[in-house]
């Protein structure tokens, strides 16, 4: 499988994360310990997929059937307070027997605080993709299980492509002249939810031809590089000129997700600017869309690498505080079973990093030779550990897209840089 995690994960360190109470989660699945039968043991599941909300109740349904004696509470947090109170969350050991962790700054976090049970040696180990979850390890243990394989470029409509005789480009030149066609057939090229997601998701295939090498943010972390260098304000530049041309609309930054997938699903626009996580969405909306996945090639052919971004997240850990580490572990070898797996990954249009899923639905079918076949990599924005130093990168990007010039753009938030890596 072609995951380019790249060595330098390993060099990630810790953010300090603002933590602040929790409010506002979604609760489901499970019953009191309480209840009639005093043996039974409840466990808590925490995480932040509010849409995966009712496959998980039934996949939970499943579980206590086989498994009477545990019972699961499953609580689903907004993914911003999510990554704001995780750690506060588990600090006790009452809640998040079994938690998922975002890779990056998150993971590194609730290790540097010993959060993370040690599952190496588990025999589920063995049912995920070697290569995928190396992203949960630390200092030689398996600390956090990666479920999902999310390919964190534009979802675009095969359909109209076809339609429009377009393949896809391999170059910039290329790119600009597909989007030019789109729009002399009055269709959007690019629907962009700044207001709510922003460039978080954009970004990473924006920039990673221009900046191939993985250890960049990194190195602009440790002073070794700037967002002034070549590498970035090509970047910004790339997204000057998608607001220039109008690939993207003027008012992106206003854009609300839920309006960019409806642009996309009713053929108003070609591409959905965010990631695989959204095309169950989009078929939820226009069931005959043919999907798949397009990164803008932002240099010529001959210079680019990669061809688009993965991420393999939504990372499952036993919290190292529980008292209930046993049936955590149940559980966690329960969603690992290729069975239950397929469910989760047809039902909510996730490709996993479970070995032996089986993709039923077309869209993943369609979509499953980006595991294997297509030079992808690792999200670079998860490299980025310090959390001022993240806002600094996407807000250059949303400085150029509300106008500014992207040498003031990389110039106003380098300077935010400089401040906070000292």
């Amino acid at each position: 499988m072609k995951f380019n995690v790249g060595s330098s994960l390993g060099l990630l360190t810790g953010v300090v994360l603002l933590l602040t109470a929790c409010a506002g989660n979604q609760e489901s699945g499970g019953s009191s310990s309480n209840g009639d039968n005093e043996d039974q043991t409840q466990i808590s599941f925490i995480h932040w997929r509010g849409e995966d909300a009712e496959v998980f109740n039934e996949i939970i349904e499943e579980f206590e059937e086989e498994n009477p004696n545990i019972t699961v509470e499953m609580n689903i947090y907004p993914s911003e307070q999510y990554q704001s109170n995780a750690q506060q969350m588990l600090r006790d050991g009452s809640v998040g027997d079994v938690f998922t962790s975002f890779p990056g700054s998150q993971f590194e976090v609730i290790q540097n605080a010993g959060f993370f049970e040690d599952l190496t040696g588990e025999s589920f180990v063995d049912n995920f993709n070697a290569e995928a979850i190396e992203i949960g390890q630390k200092d030689g243990q398996q600390l956090a299980l990666p479920y999902q394989m999310v390919f964190n470029m534009p979802v675009y409509n095969v359909g109209m492509f076809e339609d429009l005789g377009l393949e896809p480009p391999n170059s910039w030149s290329e790119f600009k002249e597909m989007a030019d066609t789109l729009l002399e057939n009055d269709i959007t090229p690019i629907a962009f939810p700044g207001a709510d997601i922003g460039p978080n998701q954009f970004m990473n295939s924006m920039m990673m031809n221009n900046a191939p090498d993985e250890d960049i943010f990194e190195k602009l972390e440790n002073g070794e590089e700037s967002l002034t260098n070549e590498w970035w304000v090509s970047t910004l530049e790339n997204f000057h000129e998608l607001l220039d041309h109008g690939y993207i609309s003027e008012d992106s930054l206003g854009t609300q997700q839920d309006a960019a997938i409806s642009q996309v699903a009713q053929g108003e626009a070609a591409m959905l600017a965010t990631g695989s996580y959204h095309m169950a969405s989009l078929l939820e909306q226009n069931e005959d869309l043919e999907l798949d996945f397009l990164a803008p090639i932002t240099v010529e052919e001959d210079e680019a690498i990669y061809e688009g971004i993965h991420t393999a997240t939504f990372m499952l850990g036993v919290n190292a505080n529980s008292e209930k580490q046993e049936e955590a572990k149940q559980f966690i070898e329960f969603l690992s079973r290729d069975d239950i797996a397929s469910k989760y990954a047809n039902e909510t249009g996730q490709h996993l990093t479970i070995e032996d899923v089986d993709y039923t639905s077309d869209a993943l079918q369609n979509t499953a030779y980006w595991l294997t076949d297509k030079e992808t990599r690792f999200q670079p924005r998860f490299f980025i550990t310090n959390s001022s130093v993240e806002n600094a990168v996407l807000s250059s990007i949303e400085r150029v897209l509300g106008g500014d010039d992207p040498m003031e753009a990389a110039e106003t938030s380098q300077q935010v840089v400089e401040e906070n890596i000292d």
